[in-house]
């Protein structure tokens, strides 16, 4: 569980298979003054698909179908988290339901500093019948709002498992260092001022 004064913890497990939600798409508004319609994390732009509610999604360029892109950024602005211990208390409902739903790679958090609040971590593979997908979950305060960024790769067909093992191999130690170190996650500001579904 994580707490203020939390160092790191890390749970190992193997994959299992959660049904999740699927989206319609969201097309972004051109030229939308100040608002994050375009977020860049490891090298590439991902475009905003999608907003409600304080979920913000974004895919590459290509990816537009929310019902089977393969990369996906979403950010979640939390307005009723404000300090570190409503951080805390966030991410550890979120482990809840990740290790009711899927299975928890890994977890981790990152003390606070006089520079920063802390951070916390959370790995996890969720699924449906037809893909798997990894989420990793950076949890922050920003601007003074609970903020969830989110980096997801879905691998489809059956079986996902060896495919997407292959891929964590090969990809998750730096996605997860990328995402910790990401230093322009979108402001709550700005991703309150893009397009909202009804």
């Amino acid at each position: 569980m994580f707490n203020r004064g939390m160092g790191r913890a890390m749970l190992m497990a193997a994959c299992v298979v959660l049904p999740t939600w699927a989206a319609s798409a969201w097309a972004q508004a051109a030229g939308a003054s100040g608002a994050a319609s375009v977020v860049t994390l490891r090298g590439v732009s991902y475009e905003h698909r999608w907003s409600k509610d304080g979920q913000n999604e974004f895919t590459p360029k290509g990816q537009a179908d929310l019902a089977s892109w393969t990369d996906m950024v979403t950010v979640n602005v939390h307005d009723g988290v404000s300090s570190g211990e409503q951080l805390a208390d966030m991410a550890n409902k979120v482990l809840s339901n990740y290790q009711r739903n899927g299975k928890v790679l890994r977890t981790d958090s990152k003390a606070r500093t006089a520079e920063r609040a802390a951070e916390h971590l959370i790995v996890a593979v969720l699924g449906a019948p037809d893909f798997l997908e990894v989420a990793f979950a950076r949890f922050l305060l920003l601007d003074g709002k609970g903020v969830v960024a989110v980096y997801s790769h879905r691998v489809y067909g059956k079986p996902a498992g060896p495919a997407m093992s292959d891929w964590l191999n090969a990809n998750g130690a730096q996605v997860e260092k990328d995402l910790m170190a990401w230093k322009t996650v979108p402001a709550p500001a700005a991703l309150a001022r893009l397009p909202q579904s009804r």
